[in-house]
């Protein structure tokens, strides 16, 4: 009976654990893809260069269209476009393909669409085809890696 008692603590105290692991996991994946959003509309849609390290590791790379863009390239972008005379106006929309989380680490497949228009003109849509890498800082999820493929979408 002694024994039987034990082994029923276990599996609970064990069930909770693996329970309370698959919710960590579970928030996790919906703070990366929450950063996913959250990055993208705050740098590339408004343009917003001093918020860069809120989203983006002091390593940070892009590769974007055979292109390698660093922490400074994407500063220097934003500034060019914060201080265009015809700013574009971009509103995203992701679509997450896949979240993995591994303790501090984790990585994110997704769709992006960007709907870009200027001057009133009827929007031009994008589409790519996009990864990236992040890591837990102290002060929460950072990406650390953006790849970026651009989809013709006439096939």
């Amino acid at each position: 009976m002694k024994n039987n008692l034990l082994t029923f603590c276990f599996l609970l105290a064990l069930s909770a654990s693996a329970f309370a692991q698959g919710s960590d996991k579970q928030a996790d994946e919906r703070a990366l893809q929450e950063l996913i959003q959250r990055s993208f509309d705050s740098i590339f849609s408004a343009h917003r260069a001093g918020q860069v390290e809120q989203f983006y590791t002091a390593d940070f790379l892009l590769l974007e269209q055979g292109e390698i863009w660093t922490l400074e390239t994407v500063k220097n972008y934003l500034t060019k476009a914060k201080n265009s005379p015809n700013p574009v106006n971009r509103v995203n929309r992701f679509e997450f393909i896949k979240t993995e989380v591994f303790g501090d680490r984790a990585w994110i497949a997704y769709h992006n669409w960007a709907s870009l228009s200027a001057d009133g003109q009827a929007p031009r849509e994008l589409y790519w085809l996009e990864s990236a890498t992040a890591i837990k800082t102290e002060s929460g999820w950072r990406l650390d890696m953006l790849h970026s493929t651009r989809v013709d979408q006439k096939k």
